[in-house]
């Protein structure tokens, strides 16, 4: 017969802080366990999917905060619940099984190895966070916001395929280190001609509308955007290329303050990697940009 060992509460609020289920493997309450672990694993990174994916974009906000206060309320569920259940186990006797290497065991399978690589297949195959350090696509996306990019994109065996007007992620040509995010102009085959502040695809200018203070609303394939044209743009000679097979035209919508197609060349469409889609955050020099939080970015 195992002799008694009591729980130490102290450990069993540590181990539940490290992982959620922890500290009630270690009270001998294996089911709890397995089930505070699974709804915290899939509350959390399937959660954000959800959101970023699947719900209507009036849902957005209200549903990660939820998501969010759920999956901490369940964090700390499972601290208070370890705490108070090892306190009543004055008298206990361990099972076979509770020894440190299965501890250490489990800890690797779910935390080091489990929650990362759920994590990971999710922000390869689903949906990642970019914060956007720079002013090159504004006025539609503004430095300091921080968005969801669909990876439901571009890949084999996704239906969602490049389209004129995307907010494309991409590996930037000149340092794959890096990503870039620009409108997609053009398409393989398109011809496109720079005039000066005009951009024209295949002999059709771009520009449906101008506004003040340099804001131009462009519109192709019944998509319409705005552009803010610098004084830069003026003049110049007039630029034309065809894209090549198997590449992309890209812009910045901050067509004065952008480093695009106009200076690296068009870009591979297998370095496109994900769709911006909506804004979850946003901070600026003003504050936070409680107005910007739910911003849908596809035109």
């Amino acid at each position: 017969m195992n002799e008694s060992e009591p729980r130490k509460p102290w450990i069993a609020l540590g181990m539940s802080l490290v992982l959620p289920g922890f500290g009630q493997l270690y009270n001998g309450e294996l089911n709890k366990a397995i089930w505070l672990f699974l709804a915290f694993a899939f509350l959390s990174i399937p959660g954000v999917v959800l959101v970023a994916l699947y719900l209507p974009d009036e849902w957005m906000l209200p549903a990660l905060v939820a998501s969010v206060f759920v999956t901490i309320a369940l964090w700390l569920f499972g601290m208070i619940d370890a705490w108070r259940q090892a306190r009543k186990k004055v008298d206990y006797r361990p099972e076979p099984w509770q020894m440190s290497g299965v501890y250490l065991l489990v800890l690797i399978l779910c935390d080091v190895l489990g929650l990362p690589l759920l994590t990971g297949f999710v922000r390869t195959h689903e949906v990642e966070s970019f914060n956007i350090p720079s002013r090159s696509m504004e006025p539609t996306v503004l430095m300091g916001d921080v968005l969801f990019a669909d990876k439901r994109y571009n890949c084999p065996g996704c239906k969602q395929a490049i389209r004129r007007g995307d907010i494309a992620i991409f590996t930037y040509p000149n340092d794959r280190t890096m990503l870039y995010i620009k409108r997609v102009i053009a398409l393989p085959g398109d011809k496109v001609e720079l005039r000066g502040q005009e951009v024209e695809i295949n002999g059709k200018s771009l520009a449906a509308q101008v506004g003040n203070a340099g804001v131009v609303v462009e519109t192709e394939d019944g998509r319409s955007w705005q552009v803010q044209r610098g004084a830069s743009d003026q003049e110049g000679p007039v630029e034309s290329l065809v894209v090549p097979p198997g590449q992309v035209f890209v812009l910045g919508d901050n067509r004065g303050a952008s480093t695009d197609s106009r200076k690296f060349g068009t870009v591979p469409m297998q370095d496109v990697v994900g769709r911006a889609q909506q804004v979850w955050f946003s901070r600026g020099p003003e504050g936070i940009r409680w107005q910007r939080f739910g911003t849908l970015l596809l035109p």
